[in-house]
């Protein structure tokens, strides 16, 4: 890559001239001392020198044995209150968190580590591993990384391989669910298997080398999952001295490489940088007999509140532009508030109630059936694997801060889900037993401007609107190519739908694809995107679309709002401004979208609508579509109210979870006219057992609307 564009890539987006030069004086420092890592590193993996934990100094003077009684009996730190109640909420049957289906759950999964050394992986199922585990070997494609100095492995190979689902693997959240099934069971099995991956693991990752420590969220999410583990292990005869001495060592490596190459940027950080600080903080905490463990504490406590007043918007949307993140990182900041105050570690109101805005944003996206809509990236990723979860699901988040915040509108569901019992205990369950339990259906309309989203909403009907732009202050690197599409469902059934993210590397063609605008249910002019995008960057795109919302109105039974961006504006044949106004008529249950375009010349517009995966589509004349959900009998009418024919059906993909697609449809209309341009669009539900022709006349009389 030449000098010009890599100062270009640097400086995209919202970046002051302070910053670039703060942040060329950054790189230089990591340059020289990453010189120094790389020499200390290949000195002890040349001499063989055994790694041991550098403890503080009441810690350094005790014998193995008197270390692992000290473990086995403090009661300070604390961690999440449910890892201390588990063994005994079971027996008493008090952990009406989990039910006996989850429990059940548990057992069995971690039973095929143990029998098959097989478990899932993101969206591609349960792969099994072989006898000895190879943590360097990517399962699906079976491409290997080799044990290089971290910062000179090649993440993005161009093989069909995916750093990404190594790294998965590598997270260890497999081994949470061995050390969960052994709290609930005391199989000392499930104990032992635990040990002897880590050693495997260890033996196969010399610290500081290869592709699993290439990268500092990693090794600090890597962190999260072997510290909740050894909560849950610590007074297990599998956990002899020599073990222990072993794992902290780990634990010492873990946060010295985090400390050591922090993601941190003065032009951007992102959920790297507050994972990475995440780890520390964790570390800090639980471990105080670590050498370095105030000082991590410290440093990362003011890090990680700094980085919510940078990354989560006013509106209490993370910036990344994508709802996937948005999971993510709410779980990196909810977890750690909870730790925190498990510890008596004061976090100040502002910040508690940023987080809380965090859980609003949760609540005003999520449909009515209580999914999650798949705006931007979204690979699966978690801060704790405390369950499996799809990527959609993301109401588990509202019913730990119902208990935590005692607000029933964030109880949508009955049951409370197995993470509430784990990070509150009995306690938190009880608490949110007795919240009253809202209607998921009963959220109102609202705007986030900040983050570019309108949710248009009543009862069973919901509509999102997406104006959210490239993410990060304008760099990109989440978000995808979607200015002002639309997410639609009704009648309990999702329709139109964003398609998701599938992989990331291991298919740059796909992965252009599935962040392009022509996979979004918004236009597509002359074939161009909205942001400049590229296979050989598939974590950058430009910033020309710069969406906004216009306007946000209520009167009555109606609802109005208008968003624009300016994506097109560079076009060959003359600049267009893509301006969509959407009316909302909620008693009569229809949506209104009308396509503004301003400017001058001849173009190709291509209007889209992408289903949803599992619904079938038909093109019922020249002007309308529709898509149903035979299972239901619901269906979602599509109609052109501007004499614009020849609606087509174009194969598509969608994904819900990271590596996983099925085969879906976008319904299409194309016109080639010159601008100025109106279009608009009749989106019309019709319920099971509603009269479909009743429902097809309000056409013919769209003009008694006002519109």
């Amino acid at each position: 890559m030449s000098i010009a564009r890599k100062i270009k890539r640097a400086l995209r987006g919202n970046v002051t001239l302070g910053a670039a030069t703060l942040e060329a004086g950054r790189r230089a420092r990591v340059a020289l001392r990453l010189r120094r890592e790389r020499a200390r590193l290949e000195g002890v993996e040349k001499n063989g020198v055994a790694a041991r934990a550098r403890l503080a100094r009441d810690f350094e003077r005790m014998s193995d044995a008197e270390l692992l009684a000290h473990f086995r009996a403090r009661a300070a730190p604390r961690f999440f209150q449910g890892f201390d109640e588990a063994a005994e909420a079971v027996a008493r049957e008090e952990a009406r968190a989990l039910s006996r289906e989850e429990f059940t759950e548990t057992l069995e999964e971690a039973r095929e580590i143990v029998d098959r050394h097989a478990w899932p992986l993101l969206g591609y199922g349960v792969l099994e591993f072989g006898e000895q585990v190879d943590w360097l070997r990517e399962p699906v494609s079976g491409a290997r990384w080799p044990l290089e100095f971290h910062c000179d492995v090649r993440l993005t190979r161009g093989d069909g391989s995916d750093v990404r689902l190594l790294w998965e693997l590598n997270r260890l959240g497999h081994l949470l669910t061995l050390a969960r099934a052994y709290t609930l069971t005391r199989d000392e099995t499930f104990a032992q298997e635990f040990f002897a991956q880590l050693e495997s693991w260890r033996a196969q990752n010399p610290t500081g080398f290869g592709p699993n420590w290439a990268c500092a969220m990693e090794v600090s999410l890597r962190a999260l999952n072997l510290l909740a583990s050894f909560q849950l292990l610590r007074r297990s005869p599998a956990l002899d001295p020599r073990r222990l001495t072993a794992l902290l060592a780990l634990f010492d490596e873990h946060g010295r490489h985090v400390r050591r190459n922090l993601e941190f940027s003065y032009i951007a950080t992102g959920n790297h940088y507050l994972s990475d600080v995440a780890g520390l903080l964790w570390l800090g905490v639980c471990l105080p007999e670590l050498r370095d463990a105030a000082g991590w504490r410290a440093f990362a406590l003011r890090e990680l509140l700094r980085e919510m007043d940078k990354q989560v918007l006013p509106d209490g949307a993370d910036c990344e532009a994508s709802t996937g993140y948005h999971r993510f990182v709410t779980e990196l900041f909810l977890y750690s508030f909870i730790l925190c105050r498990a510890n008596g570690i004061e976090i100040d109101e502002a910040h508690w109630q940023k987080l809380r805005s965090m859980l609003e944003y949760v609540r005003a996206y999520l449909r009515p059936d209580r999914r999650a809509p798949l705006a931007g990236d979204t690979d699966n990723g978690r801060a704790l694997a405390l369950s499996r979860r799809a990527a959609d699901e993301h109401a588990y988040l509202l019913a730990v801060g119902a208990a935590l915040f005692r607000e029933p509108r964030f109880k949508i569901e009955e049951r409370a889900p197995e993470e509430l019992f784990w990070l509150l205990g009995a306690s938190g369950v009880e608490t949110y037993a007795r919240l009253e339990t809202a209607n998921a259906n009963s959220a109102s309309s609202k705007i986030f401007k900040d983050a570019g989203v309108c949710v248009l909403r009543a009862n069973d009907l919901y509509l999102l609107l997406s104006a959210s732009g490239a993410g990060l202050g304008g760099r990109g690197a989440h978000g995808h190519n979607d200015a002002l599409s639309v997410e639609v469902a009704a009648c309990g059934v999702s329709f139109v739908a964003d398609p998701g993210t599938y992989v990331y590397t291991a298919d740059t063609h796909a992965r252009q694809l599935f962040r392009s605008t022509a996979f979004h249910s918004t236009v597509e002019i002359d074939m161009r995107e909205q942001n400049t995008i590229a296979p050989d960057t598939p974590f950058l795109t430009g910033n020309e679309a710069r969406p906004r919302i216009l306007s946000f109105a209520c009167e009555g039974n109606s609802e109005r709002v208008a968003a624009v961006h300016q994506g097109y504006e560079r076009l060959d044949a003359g600049a267009i401004t893509h301006t969509r106004t959407i009316v909302f008529d909620k008693r009569r249950r229809f949506w209104i979208i009308e396509d503004d375009f301003r400017g001058a010349g001849a173009h190709r517009f291509d209007f889209r609508f992408h289903a949803a995966p599992g619904r079938e589509c038909v093109v019922r004349d020249a002007s309308t579509v529709e898509i149903a959900d035979r299972a239901s009998g619901a269906r979602l009418l599509i109609a052109s109210l501007s004499s614009i024919e020849g609606a087509t059906l174009e194969p598509r993909h969608a994904s819900r979870d990271y590596g996983s697609r099925v085969e879906t449809v976008a319904a299409r209309w194309t016109l080639r006219a010159p601008a100025p341009l109106r279009a608009r669009w009749l989106l019309l539900p019709v319920c099971a057992g509603e009269d479909a022709r009743a429902r097809l006349e309000l056409i013919e009389r769209l003009s008694d609307f006002g519109f």
